[in-house]
């Protein structure tokens, strides 16, 4: 699947703000090449990025999730 370079980055900041609550500070195309954070790297690791950062969303989701779900069975329970 091919994704065009400015579906790459406006993925990345989504994630970004979804993950942080904040737009990303530095995040610059130059060609083939983006520069985050004052790191330059190609889109291909920017995609790799995004994916781990919508891992690290989804696991922290998934842990309050689980916080509730064992609050609302000690309540329960009381």
């Amino acid at each position: 699947m091919v994704t065009s370079p400015e579906n790459i980055v406006s993925s990345y900041r989504e994630a970004y703000q979804k993950l942080y609550n904040r737009i990303p500070k530095d995040l610059v195309m130059e060609g083939d090449w983006v520069i985050v954070n004052g790191a330059r790297m190609k889109l291909a690791d920017l995609q790799y990025l995004t994916e781990q950062l919508r891992v690290e969303y989804d696991k922290g989701i998934g842990e309050k999730k689980n916080v509730v779900n064992r609050l609302l069975k000690w309540f329960k329970g009381v």
